[in-house]
């Protein structure tokens, strides 16, 4: 198969990984923000005895039943793309990236999906107490089902606790601890986990603020627009907090990722300052129009005001250096498949072998990878490099989302302190306005996260385009229009269910007095 024919199979499958990740992530924030509002208003209930909090804790939690569902339904596709169109990603890492997802399943998954049931049929069947550590256990199943997706996800960002094997030529794992405990893997978790509590608080908070403007659920909206400000108004900290740590830890592991989202295009001289506003262009390779904070950067990417940050440029200079040494490594593992007891040549690998990953971005250019000539070379090294104004504009665009979520949720938080939430009306179309914003953040995080890896599957390790399964492009073809249709039509009954129910409402003494009355009788 020609090179231009795999790069389409290439293209096809990263197309189809991104749309079903993308969609997928849609669900997912959700439910991992509401799993926790449930456990807070239930506790309340448990601690308080009041009935309106368990009215509470049931209507949110019927559209938390209805988002997690579509969650696994759109969840469980992605990992058999692994086998289908990534099938030599499989094999070469399926050792340590297919132990997380094992473990996601067996730990997480079946925790959460087995107190899901007992959180919607136990009512009546348990005591309160006994209810209410069911929530939390779903709550903590969801949030480490989270936890070991992200491990290997980080692991891919920042290959850790493995070495490439000579006898069985894969990557295997040497300390699974380290693979665990990875500095990006952990940083990511707690990024994106409070992401998602944030797109729970929002949801809940955009919700209720429609019922405090049709002038329905009174009660109830307002105890949930005050759990949900209070609650997202640590998770927005949080999360910006969080994700300085994160870019921290790329600046430490993957320095061409930081010099893209920051459009460094030469070293920057301690202290470095950080671009707020310009506009990159990656044929010139420089930044126009640039307006910077002094010192910024420095504090953000190194914690110190006097480590440089370096550019593109010179990192594509020491990235040729790092493909000559892979292409010695190249030469030596060769070798070695015909002659496994060479002492010198198995010496010679591992003195190279951390590079041998950038002799494989050679494969896009010539097949006699140990011969490649300079042209080469360069055009290896220059990959390396990602879709710098993407990533530049992408990225302000998260970060500018989430000091909006501080702010909106500190407004929230003060006025729900002067119990004033229903009376402002400016603040509650804003709440409803901001509905969509959370989710868009959490996507455009994802495409920072991903592209920024670009050209590699494993950061340094595994170029993409060697990662993909052999396959005809008809048939990336039709698995990919099969998967636009599934999830547009889940995506569909997602959105019918959360209006309809929405609409209907949760039980509220406020909307039908003669009901209420009757029970009180009763």
């Amino acid at each position: 198969m020609s090179i231009s024919i795999n790069m389409d199979v290439v293209s096809l499958s990263r197309m189809q990984f991104a749309l079903t990740a993308m969609y997928h992530f849609l669900f997912v924030p959700l439910t991992l923000g509401m799993s926790f509002l449930l456990a807070i208003m239930e506790s309340v209930w448990v601690m308080t005895g009041r009935p309106i909090w368990r009215d509470m804790t049931k209507f949110w939690g019927t559209l938390f039943g209805i988002n997690f569902a579509m969650g696994v339904a759109t969840g469980i596709t992605m990992e058999f793309q692994f086998g289908t169109n990534w099938a030599y990603y499989s094999h070469y890492v399926g050792d340590i990236f297919g132990a997380p997802l094992a473990i996601e399943g067996l730990m997480a998954f079946f925790l959460e999906a087995t107190f899901v049931g007992m959180f919607f049929f136990g009512w009546d069947k348990m005591s309160r107490v006994q209810h209410l550590v069911c929530t939390w256990l779903l709550a903590l199943g969801a949030n480490l089902s989270a936890l070991w997706i992200l491990v290997a996800n980080g692991w891919m960002q920042n290959p850790a606790g493995a070495r490439f094997n000579v006898d069985t030529m894969r990557m295997e794992v040497t300390n699974f601890a380290d693979v665990i405990f990875n500095p990006v893997a952990q940083a990511k978790f707690v990024h994106t986990v409070s992401a998602g509590y944030v797109t729970g608080s929002i949801f809940i908070l955009a919700v209720s603020a429609w019922y405090l403007l049709k002038g329905r659920h009174i009660e109830i909206a307002k105890r949930s627009m005050t759990v949900a400000v209070c609650f997202g108004l640590a998770s927005a900290l949080s999360v910006v907090v969080l994700g300085d740590e994160s870019g921290y830890t790329a600046s430490q592991n993957q320095k061409m990722k930081v010099a893209a989202i920051e459009a460094v295009w030469h070293t920057e001289q301690a202290p470095a300052g950080l671009t707020v506003f310009g506009l990159p262009d990656a044929k010139e390779k420089t930044t126009h129009f640039e307006i910077k904070l002094p010192w910024v950067l420095g504090l953000i990417a190194t914690r110190s005001l006097d480590q440089d940050v370096p550019g593109i440029a010179d990192l594509v200079e020491k990235n040729k250096a790092r493909v000559r040494s892979g292409m010695i490594a190249y030469d030596a593992l060769d070798q070695l498949r015909h002659d496994r007891g060479n002492a010198a040549l198995l010496s010679q690998f591992q003195a190279h072998q951390d590079d041998l990953g950038y002799a494989l971005l050679l494969k896009r250019y010539t097949d006699d990878v140990t011969h490649a000539d300079d042209r080469m070379i360069e055009s290896a090294a220059n990959d390396t490099v990602p879709n710098v104004p993407v990533l530049f504009w992408t990225f302000r665009a998260m970060v500018g989302l989430g000091f909006y979520f501080i702010v909106l949720f500190a407004f929230g938080f003060y006025f729900a302190s002067q119990r004033k939430l229903d009376k402002k009306k400016g603040f509650l179309n804003l709440a409803i306005l901001s509905l969509p914003l959370p989710w868009i953040a959490s996507e455009m995080g994802w495409v920072v996260a991903e592209m920024g890896r670009q050209p590699w599957t494993i950061d340094g390790v595994l170029p993409t385009f060697l990662s993909a399964s052999t396959t005809a492009t008809g048939n990336v073809i039709v698995s990919l229009s099969g998967f636009i249709l599934f999830y547009s039509t889940l995506l569909i009954v997602e959105f019918f269910l959360m209006i309809k129910y929405v609409r209907l409402g949760p039980p509220d003494q406020q909307t039908t007095p003669g009901l209420a009355v009757l029970k009180g009788r009763i």
